[in-house]
């Protein structure tokens, strides 16, 4: 469905953000969680195990898991960015 279209590229747009740089978990759940049942972002990543909070050294992370690691590399290689991305 058009809903699962959408939700998927967000949900591959929140691993490139959350892969660019360390993001507090209040930064990302400020900037990403929504409350809107047709776009359960955050949720689904979570759920798909493509995100991880991480709680070291007193503070709370969120990483982007291996699986969500392998899906962007695989978006990035069907648009032809792999190779300028490993350069």
């Amino acid at each position: 469905t058009l809903t699962d279209t959408v939700v998927d590229a967000l949900i591959l747009d929140l691993l490139e953000w959350l892969a660019a740089r360390e993001r507090s978990y209040e930064e990302a759940i400020g900037a990403w969680r929504t409350s809107c049942p047709k776009l359960p972002v955050w949720e689904d990543a979570v759920d798909r195990g493509l995100i991880v909070r991480d709680d070291t050294d007193e503070k709370s992370t969120m990483q982007v898991t291996p699986s969500g690691l392998a899906l962007l590399e695989r978006r990035r290689d069907s648009h032809g960015q792999g190779a300028r991305l490993k350069e």
